[in-house]
């Protein structure tokens, strides 16, 4: 029997207990946004640690950021063979609106065949799959295909404030060949797929006052700007009828599609209907002139992602708020600038304030830029394979419209490419109540990694 048959007998008999320990992990509320979860946040990264240190020989350290820490482990006993460095995150969103789960957050449960926790599917169902391909290569052969490095890192879901700096102080420490990511997503379930590009973010918040305080509507109506009346105006300034941002020079740095690029988008087995109905939409919307594919992961976005003030509890409270506050996040294509981008919404929302409000505007204090990698780097074309090899279909081409900013962090800083490998799809709910990982996912995943190893180990760039 070869090693690597002797690695997937090795998961499979452990496919119960790494199951296992998916659900221990699930159940710790990493939840990075919310200060109240701090210690759990420690909890979950004691938990990664100690699962590299006892997957085999690595040389675990957690590292402090201003932030949670990263975990860091590595294993250089394969001379003459690449250096992959794994990424994934430890954090998870917040599990709000809890009334919309069928089963607490933090308590996984097993239903049909599907594993359901926040965080489970994003990320931390794809992150512990090559610590456990780790662990089965040290059991059965005492060594690894290649040299191993692993970055998880603890604010991924607050958009990875800290880890710039992190990267840019440790490039030594991090040197590898390529960036294997276990956080991504393939597009769908049906078909696997390697996914080529990302859009980068940056995002505000607003808030536009009238009043000191809160007026009576009565007394007061007619008399002094509503500001929640004047946020509805601004925000809907922010675009044209048809969908297109209306923000000026929102789309001059925006590359347009080559014509092989659209062929090549439009031949991929897309149902916009089945898609509509997937996630409840009657119908299409968005910029004129570009397909939905195109225009999710290709074309630039400017969204509102929550808008509130005033009174909104049961009955009624005849009140004119005197704040009304806006969160807006704009996904970004390559050549556009996180910085440029805020200047250019700012200076749309001062020079669209309603008559009667003040203007506030906090930028999120970072950004991402959109990433890519060539379909014929060397990592990539081995993830192909390997994809082959468990799934006998060649996978999809596909790009990203969310956002993972290592990718471009590890391209402009260290020139290394990312490969997105991970075993969560699209449709899971993740950022969603029930939230969820399928467990056949999980073993298929646990075969691809350790292939991949294998082929990558037989690779020379």
């Amino acid at each position: 029997m070869t090693s690597i048959d002797q690695v997937l007998e090795h998961l499979a008999s452990n496919h119960g207990r790494i199951l296992g320990k998916l659900i221990d992990f699930a159940a710790i509320p990493s939840v990075s946004t919310d200060p109240a979860h701090a210690a759990d946040m420690r909890a979950a990264a004691r938990w990664v640690a100690r699962a590299l240190e006892s997957a085999g020989p690595f040389t675990v350290r957690t590292i402090e950021t201003p932030g949670n820490p990263v975990v860091y482990a590595e294993w250089l006993g394969a001379p003459g063979t690449l250096t992959v460095l794994v990424y994934g995150h430890y954090d998870v969103q917040p599990a709000d609106p809890l009334e919309k789960w069928s089963s607490p957050p933090f308590t996984p449960t097993l239903r049909d065949g599907r594993l359901y926790a926040r965080g489970v599917s994003d990320d931390k169902g794809p992150m512990l799959i090559p610590i456990e391909v780790a662990r089965s290569y040290f059991a059965v052969a005492g060594t690894l295909p290649v040299n191993v490095k692993c970055m998880f890192e603890g604010e991924e879901e607050i958009g990875s404030a800290n880890l710039d700096a992190f990267i840019r102080d440790n490039t030594k420490l991090l040197a590898a060949d390529v960036v294997l990511s276990a956080d991504g997503a393939m597009w769908r379930i049906d078909e696997p797929s390697l996914t080529v590009s990302s859009r980068g973010l940056v995002g505000l918040e607003l808030t536009l006052a009238a009043s000191s305080k809160d007026l009576h509507s009565g007394r007061h109506g007619g008399g002094v700007a509503n500001p929640l009346h004047a946020m509805a105006t601004l925000i809907a300034s922010l675009h044209a009828p048809n969908g297109r941002v209306a923000v000026a020079g929102f789309y001059d740095r925006v590359r347009e599609l080559t014509p092989t690029e659209r062929a090549a988008i439009a031949a991929l087995p897309f149902d916009e209907g089945k898609y509509l109905a997937q996630v409840g939409a009657p119908a299409p919307f968005g910029e004129p002139g570009y397909t939905t594919l195109e225009r999710q992961w290709t074309r630039p976005t400017l969204e509102v992602n929550g808008m509130w003030g005033g009174y909104t509890g049961p009955g009624q409270k005849t009140v004119i708020p005197s704040e009304a506050h806006a969160k807006i996040t704009c996904r970004l294509v390559p050549d556009q600038d996180p910085a440029e981008v805020i200047a250019l919404v700012t200076r749309h929302l001062e020079s669209h304030v309603p008559p009667g409000t003040r203007l506030s505007i906090a930028p999120d204090g970072h950004g991402a830029r959109a990433a890519h990698i060539e379909t014929a780097h060397f990592a990539l074309e081995a993830a192909g394979a390997a994809l082959y090899a468990v799934y006998g279909v060649h996978p999809l081409i596909v790009r990203m419209g969310g956002t993972v900013p290592i990718s471009e962090l590890f391209q402009r800083r260290m020139g290394l490419d990312t490969v997105f490998f991970s075993f969560s799809t699209a449709d899971e709910d993740y950022h969603a109540p029930n939230e969820f990982f399928r467990v056949h996912r999980l073993h298929e995943g646990l075969e691809a990694w350790a292939r991949y190893w294998e082929m990558l180990a037989e690779t020379r760039r």
